[in-house]
């Protein structure tokens, strides 16, 4: 592939490959240094690429080998007690198995490509995928609000939510009533759709629930997440594209809990 032309298509793959990125740190600017790493492997070495005539599997495949041969994020200056707190948390989970996850069910990746990014057999990738499920929500229980305008919608998720044993506060359909309803009942975790009913932000209501309660998790799922993968402002850590599976959902609500812990990760 011509220069130009793999440039072109590694740029098209980058907003992906940082979203997976900073869903496996929990980290906005750890993810966004393991994607810069990644791409400073490929300009020093084309070859790393080599094997893989799919643009983003190869991309993924180099980015895995940098995050194996690391173990933990670049260089974070600026991780918060609760990041370093996870982090310490990660290393005792099974080798692998939350990037298998995550290639899995946010990246929506078959278990086959799985295996070829993670230099695994096939069998091993679903393998890994299961125990996942398995070690991030056994343990990790908490409260959360939904965002969300279509009614249908916000059932599904609530129902999704109830069934891993977390409680629901409740749903807002506006910036308003999400102002309000985190007011009565403070949550630690929050799904949040783009476009609410009144035209407003869901994006604005996060931001302004976040100023006033401090560091919550938040998952947004919209059916365009290319406008929040830009690298021109500060994006979610969590990120999921509509229409969404359960299985993408229950991933990303564990991924977040997961970090927002802190009695799961003392332990």
């Amino acid at each position: 592939m011509a220069s130009a032309d793999l440039a072109q298509s590694i740029g098209r793959e980058l907003p992906y490959l940082r979203r997976y990125a900073r869903a496996l740190t929990g980290s906005q600017s750890a993810g966004d240094n393991y994607a810069a790493a990644t791409l400073e492997a490929i300009l020093s070495d084309r070859s790393v690429l080599d094997g893989d005539d799919d643009t983003r599997l190869g991309l993924f495949r180099a980015f895995h080998a940098i995050w194996q041969s690391s173990g933990q994020p670049v260089a974070e200056t600026d991780q918060t007690t609760r990041e370093q707190r996870a982090q310490d948390h990660l290393r005792r989970l099974t080798p692998n198995s939350r990037e298998a996850l995550l290639l899995r069910t946010i990246e929506e990746l078959r278990y086959d490509q799985i295996a070829r990014i993670m230099q695994v057999d096939q069998g091993e990738a679903e393998e890994l995928v299961q125990i996942a499920l398995n070690e991030m929500s056994s343990a990790l229980r908490g409260k959360v609000m939904v965002i969300e305008d279509e009614m249908i919608i916000a059932m599904d998720l609530k129902g999704i939510v109830q069934a891993m044993g977390h409680s629901v506060t409740g749903v807002a359909r506006t910036h308003r009533q999400a102002i309000d309803l985190a007011g009565k009942d403070r949550p630690d975790l929050i799904l949040a759709d783009i476009q609410l009913a009144d035209g407003s932000s869901g994006i604005d209501a996060v931001n302004e629930l976040l100023a006033d309660m401090g560091d919550i998790p938040v998952i947004f799922i919209t059916a365009f997440p290319e406008r929040l993968l830009t690298g021109d402002r500060p994006e979610p850590a969590f990120l999921i594209s509509k229409p969404y599976s359960e299985e993408q959902v229950r991933s990303a609500v564990s991924q977040a809990m997961f970090f927002a812990s802190t009695e799961g990760m003392e332990a």
